[in-house]
């Protein structure tokens, strides 16, 4: 599939911001499935200075900053993608999930113990006993890796409400696991301190995914969403294969990844400091729309 994206992130200050830094992680990675040929980052104001860096993690980061008042900032992202499907293994071809969390623990440089750095907590996911006792039934002793993680992603699915009401960005994910409601943030996070409670090695995948209009309805323009998801590492023969409970699926061409993290303080798409500014009203319409192939 190929798409044409834009993202359209837009503040509006109470009182004009003198100077702005800003980062943004809006550049779709390019992958054994997924290419970007083309991506543009505009912004209005024009800002003062702009640098491109690759983080920790090999996320594009865009840094720019602003100087002079403006009480309005508008960053448009457009992006063209090419992502083709993914063949995950069968579930039961995969190694036992201890197998994994032992392999990773190893030493010397390897893909596979350099994915051991997904296997510890981080800032907003911390493994505990609660979420190591939810995910038991799903990774009983020798089990294939793939299989706990697909009825993991399935029991997530069907337990947890989706609720963009009731969480927010800063919401614990301790909290969420409790209410049993969330959005795809809370999902994945949650999923996540599942998985790295049984020592397996996962991280959180910020991207966009392709809505599709019921039958008979056009496509609506800006109706398209912000997505994230989950990567769990299955070995060195298969390495790292996406789940997303949100939806009880493994991505494939209707996923479209920006940037991998730890969790989401990782990969925030837009992230500044200002001076001045008061309260702000912030507005983001993100619209994902399949392109002709030919």
């Amino acid at each position: 599939m190929h798409y044409k994206i834009l993202h359209r992130t837009s503040y509006h200050y109470e009182f004009p911001v003198t100077v702005g830094h800003y980062t943004a992680r809006l550049e779709p990675r390019n992958l054994p499935v997924q290419a970007c040929p083309w991506h543009r980052l505009v912004m209005r104001p024009e800002p003062w200075v702009r640098s491109f860096r690759t983080d920790a993690f090999g996320n594009h980061v865009e840094y720019f900053e602003f100087e002079g008042a403006h009480q309005e900032l508008e960053v448009i992202s457009r992006s063209l993608v090419k992502v083709s499907a993914s063949c995950p293994p069968f579930p039961s071809a995969t190694p036992a999930w201890e197998t994994i969390r032992e392999e990773v623990l190893g030493t010397g440089i390897s893909p596979v113990t350099a994915a051991g750095a997904y296997a510890f907590g981080s800032p907003l996911i911390v493994p505990s006993a609660i979420f190591r006792d939810y995910a038991a039934s799903s990774f009983p002793a020798g089990r294939p890796v793939l299989e706990g993680v697909c009825d993991l992603n399935q029991r997530l699915h069907q337990d947890f409400i989706f609720d963009p009401t009731a969480t927010d960005a800063a919401t614990p994910i301790i909290e969420a696991f409790e209410k049993r409601r969330g959005v795809c943030q809370d999902l994945a996070q949650i999923m996540i301190a599942c998985l790295r409670s049984h020592g397996l090695p996962a991280r959180y995948v910020s991207g966009y995914l392709e809505t599709l209009p019921p039958p008979g309805q056009a496509r609506l323009v800006g109706a398209d969403a912000s997505h994230v998801w989950v990567s769990v590492f299955c070995g060195g023969n298969h390495g790292w294969i996406d789940a997303d409970p949100t939806n009880n699926l493994l991505p494939s061409e209707r996923h479209v990844t920006i940037a991998w993290g730890r969790d989401f303080s990782d990969v925030v798409p837009l992230r500044g400091i200002t001076l001045g500014a008061g309260k702000q009203r912030l507005t983001v319409a993100v619209d994902v729309e399949p392109v002709n192939e030919e």
